[in-house]
């Protein structure tokens, strides 16, 4: 079959039609369709931003604002002595939440200043600096700042650590949610409980406690400026006060902080002229505070029993216990057993000092070891010391209820040596020894002791003891020659000796009490050296230079003299 052919006249018209057509130049062609190009690309992007408007609408809806992770919302329980005076913590953070209405505006007003100013008014985000974390994890370079206090929250409290850009837009998407849906206040509040201090602090509550040692309620304008100027270094800033270039760093900070305050309105110009930079808490804290493990350990598992909980339970709970300890008598009896008593050759003394509130048994100092990180066993509540000649006033005597096993006790604690000789003190009322008073929890008391108060001794009885260790003054009592020497007190209504185990230069045990109405007091001392086995120790006698009697009168007369003091 022939295929068509075109005539060739025809061919050649065509082709010389072509050839003389005038070609268009590109700018021409570019001109003309330019405006075609335009509207598409116009279009392109229209949907292209439509898309991302629905796809961040849907994200938006989607989003559910967690649950803060369980670090966060962890709290520790805290320790107050009598005064209130911060004695130490027990659970995995130094964190305690407070309201928001506990913490004074004008410290509410030094972190906004120096973390977000724009925070009252702000969305919850920064695009400015969303952006700048972007890049930083795109590029690999160093992590960048959430930048608004939302952000912040949301990053430290809500979501975990990674780096991705999954997890910054997660954040970016929650920390507007947040703002849409809770209040500014409530943001704040949140940021306030959980953002890192330094110094272990997590929150404004452990903050003001660790730094300055008063409750968020009454920190200064200086102080709350202070505080909010940390935040932005604490791991460096925490070292305020303790070292000189960190104090020195951190002041100019903490004048630009308080300058943007004044800018900004949260304080007057005559505030701000009459701040002055203040004063910190030594750090890091010093050997007294690892002493007071003994205290915390005590009432921590009274607390416990009182609330029926685990010690686990309360260290988590975030409560405040307020125990009977006299924390500046305790720093004092810490003090000065450390500066007398010493272990020469291998013998190791032991001291145990206990002072008892006769009529409430409320213990107001109680020295059970030298360090608690080598020895946490506490002679004051635990060891068997023997007494010799310390019990033998009450020989004869009828005694009931927790003293009735007293005459047969050969090796009593110093904590029931000292309620017995408390019990005297109060014509014969015994008070159960207890070393906690309260206990709140965000500022609701959930306990009140009730000291409990029974006879165990007449009047008659009481007055006997007192008598019959006066009478053994410069005396010796006992089966066994144990020695007994006693010390009249002219100053007080009561007695106060030195009795103990051995005699002579062979002292085993020595004990020195005092009461009156207001304190019974008892110091113990004792010796052990290393057994014939590994990690044993037997009993060893007391070293003799100095005396161990004058040694103990010693102590407890100064201790007897600074419970004295106003």
């Amino acid at each position: 079959m022939k295929r068509p052919t075109t005539p060739l006249p025809a061919l050649g018209r065509l082709l010389r039609g072509r050839a003389g057509r005038p070609r268009v130049p590109f700018r021409v062609r570019l001109r003309r369709t330019r405006g075609r190009w335009l509207r598409r690309l116009f279009v392109t992007f229209l949907a292209l931003v439509a898309l991302l408007c629905g796809a961040a609408v849907v994200a938006y809806r989607l989003t559910v604002i967690p649950e803060p992770h369980p670090e966060t919302v962890v709290q520790s329980t805290v320790f107050v002595d009598a005064e209130g005076a911060y004695l130490g913590r027990r659970g995995p953070v130094d964190r305690q939440e407070v309201p928001l209405s506990q913490v004074p505006r004008h410290v509410q007003d030094a972190v906004i200043a120096a973390e977000n100013r724009s925070f009252r008014t702000d969305t919850g985000i920064s695009p400015r600096a969303v952006t700048r974390a972007v890049w930083a994890t795109v590029s690999g370079g160093a992590p960048q700042g959430g930048s608004t206090i939302t952000q912040q929250y949301v990053k430290n409290a809500l979501l975990s650590p990674e780096r991705s850009l999954s997890r910054k837009a997660r954040e970016a998407l929650i920390a507007i949610k947040l703002d849409r849906t809770r209040d500014k206040d409530e943001i704040l509040e949140g940021y306030l409980n959980t953002v890192y201090f330094g110094r272990g602090a997590a929150g404004i509550q452990a903050a003001a406690r660790n730094y300055f040692d008063v409750a968020p309620k009454d920190l200064t304008v200086s102080q709350g400026a202070a505080l909010a100027a940390i935040v932005n270094i604490p791991s460096y800033y925490e070292k305020a006060g303790s070292d000189p270039k960190v104090t020195a760093t951190l002041r100019d900070r903490w004048e630009w902080v308080l300058d943007a305050m004044e800018a900004g309105g949260g304080i007057t110009r005559e505030q701000r002229a009459a701040a002055r930079f203040p004063a910190f808490r030594f750090y890091p804290p010093g050997g007294t505070e690892g002493q007071r493990q003994y205290l915390i350990d005590v009432a921590a598992q009274e607390a416990a029993d009182r609330l029926g909980i685990t010690g686990d339970q309360l260290a988590r709970g975030g409560y405040t216990v307020h125990t009977t300890f006299d924390l500046a008598l305790q720093d004092a009896t810490a003090e000065l057993v450390k500066d007398r008593v010493k272990s020469p050759g291998g013998v190791r003394v032991h001291t145990a000092v206990v002072g008892i509130e006769p009529g409430d048994g409320a213990v107001r100092v109680l020295y059970g070891g030298a360090d608690y990180a080598r020895q946490p066993f506490n002679d004051a509540v635990s060891g068997a010391v023997e007494a010799g000649a310390a019990l033998e006033p009450f020989g004869g005597l009828r005694l009931g209820g927790p003293l009735s096993g007293l005459h047969g006790a050969t090796a009593p604690t110093p904590l029931r040596l000292a309620a017995a000789y408390a019990a005297v003190a109060a014509d014969g009322a015994y008070a159960t020894p207890h070393t906690v008073t309260r206990i709140t929890r965000e500022g609701r008391t959930v306990h009140t002791a009730r000291p409990g108060t029974r006879r165990v001794l007449d009047e008659k009885g009481a007055y006997a003891v007192t008598a019959r260790a006066n009478g053994l003054r410069g005396g010796h009592g006992g089966q066994d020659g144990q020695g007994v020497a006693v010390a009249a007190r002219p100053d007080q209504s009561g007695a106060f000796f030195t009795a103990g185990a051995g005699g002579g230069i062979t002292r085993r045990t020595v004990w020195s009490t005092g009461y009156d109405p207001r304190l019974a007091l008892t110091v113990a001392l004792f010796a052990d050296r290393p057994g014939a086995k590994r990690n044993t120790t037997v009993p060893a006698q007391l070293p003799n230079d100095p005396p161990p009697t004058e040694l103990a009168e010693g102590m407890a007369e100064e201790i007897w003299q600074s419970a004295r003091k106003p």
